[in-house]
């Protein structure tokens, strides 16, 4: 039987693939709004318009990029109220030997 705290098998490949996926969707977020840009240069005829397309995508990419940040922040966050690691602190290491000079 398995037990139900062992990681599923294929965990390290869908994090990795959760990982790729941001930088995916940026790209693609750009590429459509220099679509929805070219667009609007067509319709207008204002070579203008092509840059509300791009700040458009590059907004999306910023937003993608602030979602992924949250996700990561969330899981982080259960992770700190989780027993197993609520006590972990960092051990401090005094340095003796301030007052030395070299």
């Amino acid at each position: 039987m398995q037990n139900k705290e062992e990681e599923p098998k294929f965990k390290k490949i869908v994090d990795a693939a959760d990982g790729l996926s941001l930088g995916i969707s940026m790209v693609v977020a750009v590429l459509i709004g220099v679509g929805i840009g070219l667009g609007l240069q067509k319709l207008s005829g204002a070579m203008w318009t092509l840059w509300i397309g791009v700040f458009i995508g590059i907004a999306a990419a910023i937003l993608n990029v602030y979602k992924a940040y949250e996700k990561q922040k969330r899981s982080l966050d259960e992770l700190a109220h989780d027993p197993r690691y609520r006590n972990y602190r960092k051990p401090v290491v005094e340095d003796e030997d301030e007052d030395d000079t070299y």
